[in-house]
């Protein structure tokens, strides 16, 4: 790990989609972000939703799974099968918080693994949004001569300090929470729910825009004709949001989300090539496309500049686009047309590059 601590024994689980051809040349890593998990693409077995990147991923889509063989792993650190927090240490005792911390590099190298392991030397893409994202950049820095084609979207080379501040409330509301027992809430068969909960609320306020947020609730009232002159959930996106903190917590392990947090606020990919972003991608051969969306104030489209020039500087082959949308952040997992053309045609032109069928 870059805490240097040793982490063993290592589990990474993962889902693959599609079929690995004979030259092993047609697999696409997907990276998830900060709550998601492996399940990219089919039916999640805690929720019963779709595959949280359902509109990208599936047949005839543009990571198109009857075209490309599609992994996607629970990121070390994770809670939904990976090495994490609730895992069990050598001495058959859950972590907490005595596993190591987790970088997106750590991310990264566990990937690796899990790629190596599946006996692929060369990745034809990788992608992925927000901390998605930030394991391309580091998958494109740490390894370019194995990836192939790189699509980063909302994302950033580094966490802002504005990030890092939200963050750090979801961190608080967690750990003042009386239930989560300095992180030991697993032995103490207790949940810090309350905590989770208010964490989840905050950060999906970030994901949205002031757009989405009034042409979806406004100010109006839920189930009521007046106020209650009550601390109720009288309007609807008090509603809406206690509901996302209440669903989160059925899903989602808190310490995971602790460990996930403090690795994007660690990201910081030009401090590790002496503070100069072009030289992570000096010299790559690996092709990137980089997308941004209007109404994504919680990574602008000024961070994906910022990685553009970067790549431009390096010499690196790299197309931008900005996408116009009021939906925010989360632009990047919903059916925005754009974003579904702007994939297919990059995905279209790597693959003939690389010489897929």
């Amino acid at each position: 790990m870059d805490s240097g601590v040793p982490l063993a024994p290592l589990t990474i689980a993962y889902q693959t989609y599609g079929t690995l051809n004979a030259d092993r040349s047609n697999a696409v890593l997907v990276c998830h972000a900060l709550t998601g998990d492996q399940h990219v693409a089919n039916v999640h077995p805690v929720t019963g939703k779709p595959g949280w990147w359902d509109v990208l991923v599936g047949p005839a889509k543009p990571i198109d799974t009857d075209r490309y063989f599609v992994i996607c792993s629970n990121v070390v650190g994770g809670c939904l099968g990976s090495t994490g927090p609730a895992s069990l240490d050598p001495a058959g005792r859950v972590y907490g918080l005595d596993m190591p911390v987790v970088t997106i590099r750590d991310m990264v190298r566990a990937q690796a693994m899990l790629v190596d392991h599946l006996g692929i030397d060369t990745l034809f893409c990788v992608a992925g949004g927000s901390m998605g994202g930030m394991q391309v950049l580091q998958w494109a820095a740490l390894f370019p001569q194995r990836v192939f084609a790189a699509m980063p979207i909302a994302t950033a080379a580094r966490h802002s300090s504005q990030n890092i501040a939200f963050h750090e409330v979801g961190r608080q509301a967690i750990m003042a929470d009386p239930d989560w027992c300095g992180g030991r809430y697993i032995d103490a068969a207790t949940r810090p729910e309350k905590g989770l909960s208010v964490a989840r609320m905050a950060a999906h306020v970030t994901y949205l825009s002031d757009q989405a947020l009034h042409a979806k609730f406004g100010r109006r009232l839920q189930d009521r004709a007046a106020p209650t002159f009550s601390f109720d959930a009288d309007f609807q996106v008090e509603s809406y949001l206690r509901y996302q903190g209440r669903s989160f917590v059925d899903r989602f392990d808190a310490n995971s989300y602790l460990y996930m947090t403090r690795a994007m606020d660690y990201f910081d990919l030009a401090a590790d090539y002496g503070g100069v972003l072009a030289h992570a991608f000096k010299g790559t051969a690996t092709r990137f496309c980089v997308v941004s969306f209007t109404s994504d104030w919680l990574f602008p489209t000024s961070d994906s500049r910022a990685v553009v020039h970067a790549l431009n500087a390096g010499g690196a082959s790299v197309s931008f686009v900005e996408i116009e949308t009021d939906k925010g952040h989360d632009a990047f997992l919903l059916d925005i047309p754009d974003l579904v053309a702007t994939s297919q045609g990059f995905l279209d032109a790597a693959a003939r590059a690389r010489g897929l069928g």
